[in-house]
């Protein structure tokens, strides 16, 4: 006889990880998918399920720094993996610029790979954070869209990297101003 709450149903593997920057754990099956885990078992439904092959990318999440799709992991390979999905991108009640950007410029009609792409819209920009137009198309192509055409999507990564650029801007500025105090004035000729 097994002591209450160590009972483990035949086949079932325990996965750790964390999302969002928190820990979660549960059983799965071994041929679970990731994005069935996120769903179904943590309740994290921002991550979108559209075809289970890997050809829509509405599953995109980060995957220890890189965008991956998550209908093509198996939950017990993401053992121990660090994810980010749609619902992390925010701080609290205040959007990440890229969702700002999606918002503002009309990124989106039915949502549907909207988290996909925003996923896929941030890998790109944190590698690339002023993309051309070409660019932009290359780094989202995995991401199926039968909605807007792209038109407003590629124009909402590109003012999100914008948005991106103008954050971190004011922090440069703050230390070149915090070291002008510091430094000595040049001594004016007469």
């Amino acid at each position: 006889m097994m002591a209450q709450g160590t009972y483990k149903p035949p086949n079932m593997v325990q996965v750790t990880l964390k999302i969002n920057g928190k820990e979660y754990s549960g059983m799965v099956e071994p041929r679970t998918l990731l994005v069935h885990f996120i769903r179904d078992d943590l309740n994290l439904t921002g991550t979108h399920i559209g075809c289970d092959t890997g050809h829509c990318g509405a599953c995109t999440i980060m995957y220890n720094g890189t965008a991956q799709k998550s209908c093509m992991i198996l939950a017990i390979q993401a053992q121990g993996a660090n994810i980010l999905t749609v619902e992390g991108l925010a701080d609290g009640e205040k959007l990440h610029p890229i969702q700002e950007a999606f918002w503002e410029n009309h990124g989106l009609q039915c949502g549907y790979c909207t988290p996909g792409m925003l996923i896929a819209g941030l890998f790109l920009l944190q590698r690339n954070p002023d993309p051309t137009e070409d660019e932009i198309r290359r780094g989202i192509e995995g991401n199926l869209c039968r909605c807007t055409g792209y038109v407003n999507i590629v124009k909402s990564i590109k003012a999100a990297a914008k948005k991106m650029q103008e954050a971190k801007a004011p922090k440069a500025q703050d230390k070149s101003e915090e070291q002008g105090a510091k430094a000595p004035l040049p001594e004016q000729k007469a």
